[in-house]
């Protein structure tokens, strides 16, 4: 359909899960990508490989999200590769759970870091570039703990909901100059990290979810692409969740 063709796209932590298969998604509808993982392993190279098969553009980056200098710096220098940056999702994500009362002061500050604190300097970097091309589409992944929270992971539920919050905020910031910013809370998706869970955690989950099946990242990856494209030109500011009805 060639819904981002022209577009290039930059997203974070996507050489595996969730992100790749936005990456994948975008690519299929004609958007060069730029992608960024901590390192560039094997799966990261197999990953742009799978991607530029679809004839687009591809380029993969070894980044630390949470650095704001780095971020910055690898940021002009995709703008320089790409020539242009239409469409940043802040994927990039960890977690490292724990019960309040247990929870140390370095997870705390690991998953605000990678999570929320990497989202704050992708914006940050790419909000010239947009501004100067009145155009942009932004994409914070959050999560469904992050409108509900989850007992277990205050850090990861405080880093989501805050960047939903600063999805909302940079919408009112910056509509004037025709950027968008939205956020998408999955609820239980099927990737390696989900699969590794005991059986009975996984059946406890399914229990709360009306459909009564975890979701597949392609069902995040085509909401993405409504925020990405022009389908969703006049929405901004809001949080889909894609949790198949989830109650938490």
């Amino acid at each position: 359909m060639g819904l981002l063709s022209g577009k290039t796209a930059l997203i974070t932590g996507a050489a595996r899960g969730i992100g790749k298969a936005i990456a994948l998604k975008f690519a299929a509808e004609g958007a060069n990508i730029a992608f960024t993982d901590l390192v560039i392993d094997e799966n990261g190279e197999a990953t742009a490989a799978e991607i530029a098969a679809l004839g687009v553009q591809c380029k993969a980056y070894a980044s630390n999200a949470a650095n704001f200098e780095e971020t910055a710096t690898l940021v002009a220098q995709i703008k320089e590769d790409f020539g242009s940056i239409d469409i940043l999702v802040n994927n990039a994500g960890i977690t490292k759970d724990g019960l309040m009362m247990r929870m140390t002061e370095a997870q705390w500050d690991t998953v605000i870091g990678v999570n929320l604190k990497s989202a704050f300097n992708f914006i940050h970097a790419c909000t010239p570039i947009m501004m100067r091309q009145k155009s942009g589409s932004i994409i914070n992944m959050a999560s469904i703990v992050g409108v509900h929270g989850n007992a277990g992971q205050a850090n990861y539920a405080a880093s989501k909901a805050g960047m939903i919050a600063l999805a909302k905020s940079v919408a009112q910031e910056l509509g004037s100059r025709g950027i968008r910013a939205n956020a998408i809370a999955p609820g239980f998706i099927e990737t390696a990290m989900t699969a590794a869970l005991p059986e009975d955690v996984r059946k406890e989950w399914m229990k709360n979810i009306p459909l009564r099946r975890g979701g597949q990242p392609e069902d995040v990856a085509n909401t993405a692409l409504y925020l990405a494209s022009d389908l969703s030109s006049y929405v901004s500011g809001q949080v889909i969740q894609v949790d198949g009805g989830m109650n938490m």
